[in-house]
């Protein structure tokens, strides 16, 4: 089980990237349109004013059960230990074992 500071850490960094996504879109979206210098600079000093923690290149992508951030499978949303866990005990529909 990972620690619930940085679980709660993640949901803030969540939160913070659905409430300034527009606006880091819409910016970005200047950004390509523009060509002069002078435009381009003051909308970058605009999208770096945003904080930190509202990119979505920051979050990271953890276990729905353990809280676990390495070796996760996208499809699942679950680490790779609690996959395997779990489709031994047949409760993933539509998954093999592997045996060799």
């Amino acid at each position: 089980m990972s620690r619930k500071s940085l679980i709660q850490r993640e949901k803030r960094r969540q939160e913070l990237e659905q409430k300034y996504y527009l606006i880091r879109q819409s910016l970005k979206k200047e950004l390509r349109i523009t060509f002069s210098q002078r435009e381009r600079w003051k909308i970058n000093v605009r999208l770096q004013s945003l904080p930190r923690n509202s990119s979505a290149i920051r979050l990271r992508r953890r276990c729905f059960l353990t809280g676990r951030p390495r070796s996760n499978y996208k499809y699942f949303g679950l680490s790779g230990y609690i996959l395997r866990d779990m489709v031994y005990a047949c409760l993933l529909p539509g998954t093999r074992i592997s045996s060799w």
